[in-house]
């Protein structure tokens, strides 16, 4: 039986750099010192969780992110 699902390509979301920790904000520090440790022990799966929660993680307006 031929194959019907077509091969996925992550492309450039796999490549993005690691994004920064809003200055001054507890939930991104502590994020970005989780990610750090996940690194650290070669967990890259917990460290793109890490990046993706500092991504999400809501800023009032105005705030760098």
């Amino acid at each position: 039986m031929a194959r019907m699902c077509r091969p996925v390509h992550l492309g450039e979301a796999a490549s993005r750099p690691d994004p920064e920790p809003v200055a001054g904000c507890d939930v991104c520090g502590a994020l970005a010192r989780q990610r750090a440790g996940a690194y650290t022990i070669g967990d890259r799966s917990r460290a793109t969780d890490c990046n993706v929660e500092i991504r999400r993680h809501p800023h009032v307006k105005g705030e760098e992110r």
